[in-house]
């Protein structure tokens, strides 16, 4: 019952992650030559997650060999995030960094291993909740994978609809 669960979660994440025809499944082997960074960027919609990374120095870091897997949110969920947070964010840098490492998990973790899991050990140090209800999966509770698998050179994006603070911050 409980591996039926996942098999089905898996099934209707990745719906919106598979190709609707040839020129998206060319796109996306294209984005796997790329590292996180460039293939973030190509996508167009990660611009503030890519600034903010920048002025927090983790862009080398994101861009280097090593396998990592980025829960990645969207300009849409930063534009959620209230301004004064925002401010305070790019002014502290610690706090910054420490706020973009909890949305990166060490290794290439796919959709089908995601659903597997409880919890993931972010690089920040903090372990991020996974659940899985009816068919979507969520982070905390209420952070929401909208899409899976974006292959880059060296890991793994998956969307998510909101921008993940830590216990700490």
């Amino acid at each position: 019952m409980k591996m039926h669960r996942y098999a089905a979660a898996i099934g209707a994440v990745l719906v919106g992650a598979v190709a609707v025809g040839g020129a998206t499944a060319t796109a996306e082997r294209a984005a796997a030559d790329k590292n996180i960074v460039q293939t973030a960027a190509a996508a167009g919609q990660f611009n503030t997650l890519i600034s903010l990374a920048q002025r927090a120095g983790l862009a080398g870091a994101l861009s280097a060999p090593g396998a990592k897997t980025v829960f990645a949110p969207t300009d849409k969920a930063f534009a959620k995030v209230p301004k004064a947070t925002l401010q305070k964010l790019q002014r502290n840098r610690a706090q910054l960094r420490a706020v973009l490492l909890y949305h990166v998990v060490k290794g290439n973790v796919k959709a089908a291993q995601v659903v597997k899991l409880r919890r993931a050990k972010t690089l920040n140090g903090e372990s991020v909740r996974i659940g899985v209800k009816g068919s979507r999966v969520y982070l905390n509770r209420s952070t929401r994978v909208v899409k899976t698998d974006i292959g880059a050179s060296n890991g793994t994006i998956h969307v998510i609809d909101s921008v993940l603070i830590p216990p700490a911050n």
